[in-house]
């Protein structure tokens, strides 16, 4: 099933997606680590995998800018499923058994529940993962936290939490970390400056890159004339080092089928498959809204891509994954084009365990943490609250609950608050049937007239993208908003989305009385 509204020609972005693919790449070698050591998994298991989501997975997606691998979020849950089932080797037998389970939801559609996430909510969890983004990687800045790089939770493993581990952290500065952080940073935002951007030669250099290679430099320097400065193991990378063929394989976990018949691994794998689903889910639809070419995933086919990679992951001994809102974000930070530059992330995670593990464990988390401090302020500037203040206390009230819950929660409980206030101003309006739909035959173009009925809310938005994206191509569409009262701004930002890509299926969209909106995109 092929994206109608694009058809990207992936050789022609080679140029912007590999430097993209590489920025990635350092983001999430580190997170894949430290998503294992978190969970109680094998140290190998979260690279593999990024491997299978980079390799594998981006190319069954319909996606092209989400990048699949371990996630924060699903931490817990494998912790608890490895204790309940009694070891790591009962628990993968649980993720192919998810992988399956995920391909089923995508055979019977169940993708559409994406659709129903608020706008305001969407854009709220895109503002939360920025702060916290910002906010968790300023101790790895400075050289000071223990925890796992890639933590998101507000209540932190050693006790502490988001807000008191910063002020631990300024007691605890390593400065060589912090030298080599600013420097990074200054790096990553000088080459972000419009002449560099578009110079010839310099463009296809990614700032990151750089940051990272000045960064083992700068260390270097320190450990051969300033000891007292170099950066701490703690604060490395630190990759397992394959030794051949058989060291591979020794790295590798394989399941086991001791626990079939235990309810409980039912129960672990269900889990698995639902919180999965639905992270991956909410990163695709928060993805698609920050695509300047507003492509739109379909979901039913990323749940079918999920349940691929996790059937394979689970194979060969690797946690279970989702798309990752912070991978997909660097991503489109960097520049990504296409899925090539996911795929290119899982080339270098694959390669730099097989090759080079040694070149890898030189690079300080202090570089790789200024590479996350910019992607947060791109995903919460302080326009995007204006934006959203402007737009009323419809949208700005879950947006900003939204925030505050996944600040001091997590992930998906932030959600739900937020939806949950979503839907209180939802149902404070009336649910009428949102449109009339008519065609007409004009000449050789097909004319097909969208009304708009008197009140149109967000309950509304499914309908009517599904009915925008099956439209003919080469058709003319009349979407009326005179008899409109109120739409809501959802419906609105999905019109505006669909006229702007419309001319990609040679549609030709006239709009009558029905307001534009200011859409937030990432530059």
């Amino acid at each position: 099933m092929k994206n109608p509204h694009f058809t990207p020609n992936y050789l022609a972005h080679l140029a912007k997606d590999i430097p993209s693919g590489l920025v990635v790449f350092f983001v999430a070698l580190p997170l894949c680590l430290g998503i294992s050591l978190a969970s109680g998994a094998p140290l190998f298991a979260g690279l593999v995998t990024g491997v299978v989501g980079g390799v594998l997975v981006s190319w069954l997606s319909g996606s092209q800018l989400s990048v699949s691998g371990p996630a924060a979020g699903l931490t817990v849950i494998v912790l608890n499923g490895i204790a309940t089932l009694g070891s790591y080797e009962a628990f993968l037998l649980a993720v192919v058994i998810a992988g399956v389970l995920q391909l089923i939801l995508g055979f019977v559609k169940a993708g559409v529940i994406g659709l129903y996430f608020p706008s305001s909510v969407i854009k709220g969890m895109l503002a939360a993962i920025g702060l916290i983004l910002i906010l968790k990687q300023i101790p790895h800045f400075m050289g000071a936290d223990e925890d796992f790089f890639g933590e998101m939770t507000f209540f932190q493993a050693d006790g502490r939490n988001t807000f008191t581990e910063i002020g631990y952290a300024f007691s605890k500065i390593q400065l060589g970390a912090l030298v080599i952080g600013i420097i990074a940073l200054a790096i990553i935002l000088l080459w972000d400056n419009p002449k560099i951007k578009n110079h010839k030669i310099l463009s296809f250099v990614p700032g990151a890159l750089l940051a990272v290679l000045a960064s083992i430099g700068i260390n270097a320097l320190f450990l051969n004339f300033y000891p007292a400065l170099a950066v701490s193991s703690t604060h490395l990378v630190s990759l397992p080092i394959i030794d051949g063929f058989n060291g591979l394989v020794n790295e590798l976990s394989f399941m086991s089928f001791d626990q079939l018949t235990n309810p409980s691994l039912y129960v672990v794998a269900f889990t698995i498959a639902i919180v999965a689903s639905l992270e991956t889910l909410l990163s695709v639809e928060a993805i698609d809204k920050l695509d300047p070419h507003k492509r739109r995933t379909p979901n039913n086919r990323e749940l079918k891509a999920q349940g691929v990679g996790n059937i394979v992951a689970g194979l060969l001994g690797g946690l279970p994954m989702t798309a990752v809102i912070v991978r997909g974000s660097t991503n489109l930070a960097a520049g990504a084009q296409t899925k090539v530059s996911a795929f290119v992330h899982g080339l270098f995670l694959a390669l730099s365990v097989l090759f080079l593990a040694g070149f890898m464990n030189l690079i300080p988390l202090s570089a790789l943490a200024a590479v996350l401090l910019v992607v947060g302020f791109k995903l919460t500037k302080p326009m995007l609250y204006k934006y959203q203040f402007k737009l009323g206390h419809e949208q700005f009230i879950p947006f900003i609950v939204t925030v505050l819950a996944i600040l001091f929660t997590d992930l998906l409980i932030g959600i739900f608050v937020g939806l949950s206030i979503g839907i209180f101003f939802i149902l404070k309006a009336n649910y009428i049937s949102p449109y009339f739909f008519h065609k007409e035959d004009h000449k050789n173009k097909e004319v097909i007239r969208i009304k708009l009925s008197e009140h149109v809310s967000f309950l509304n938005k499914a309908s009517i993208i599904l009915t925008l994206e099956h439209l003919p191509n080469d058709s003319h569409v009349i979407i009326d908003g005179g008899n409109s009262e109120y739409i809501d701004y959802d419906v609105l930002e999905a019109i505006q989305n669909f006229k702007k890509s419309a001319h990609e299926r040679n549609i030709f969209v006239e709009v009558i009385k029905v307001d534009e909106v200011p859409v937030t995109e990432m530059h």
